[in-house]
């Protein structure tokens, strides 16, 4: 029986979310598997990758072929050079705490730079909103001032006026008395 791990769909009309299954690969895509790995949203940014690595590690090291995608993301989270390590401890080349150490600080460079780049989307997108933020006061001022100006010349249109037509009373008055 050929085992694979790959991807199942769910999820609305595009805005799919996958879950990280071990399956038959005569199994349909989105039917029968064996066991539920993890889940992957590709619509967050970066893409939200959560799956047991552990279980993963197992099934990759019992032969189980991993889907393309699945390959990209088990490498990513360093699966894949676990099993590197693994294979070289089992061929005798490495003891295994060597290849405890090279992982635990592989692991700790690549969290620190997912953490990095996570950082720099979210200062990224404050700047973006404050900007946003300051160009819609600067219309907003300028609107503002826009009607303030209309409303003294409204006024000073309507004094002169005010004025005159007090004025031509006042003549009337008089020619009247």
């Amino acid at each position: 029986m050929a085992v694979k791990i790959r991807l199942a769909r769910r999820g609305r009309k595009k805005a799919a979310q996958f879950d990280i299954v071990v399956a038959d690969a005569r199994a349909p895509r989105d039917g029968r598997f064996i066991e539920k790995l993890g889940t992957y949203d590709p619509n967050t940014n970066p893409a939200s990758i959560n799956f047991d690595a552990d279980k993963a590690f197992d099934w990759i090291m019992k032969g189980a072929q991993p889907t393309d995608t699945v390959r990209a993301m088990l490498s990513y989270r360093g699966v894949l050079y676990r099993k590197h390590l693994q294979l070289g401890v089992i061929k005798g080349a490495i003891a295994q705490d060597v290849a405890d150490e090279r992982f635990a600080s592989w692991k700790e460079q690549k969290d620190a730079k997912i953490e990095g780049k996570r950082t720099t989307l979210g200062t990224a997108k404050e700047e973006a909103r404050k900007a946003q933020l300051a160009a819609e006061t600067k219309v907003n001022e300028a609107r503002a001032e826009a009607i303030r100006q209309k409303q003294a010349a409204a006024v000073a249109a309507a004094t002169p006026a005010a004025a005159e037509g007090e004025a031509t009373e006042a003549t009337t008055e008089e020619a009247a008395s």
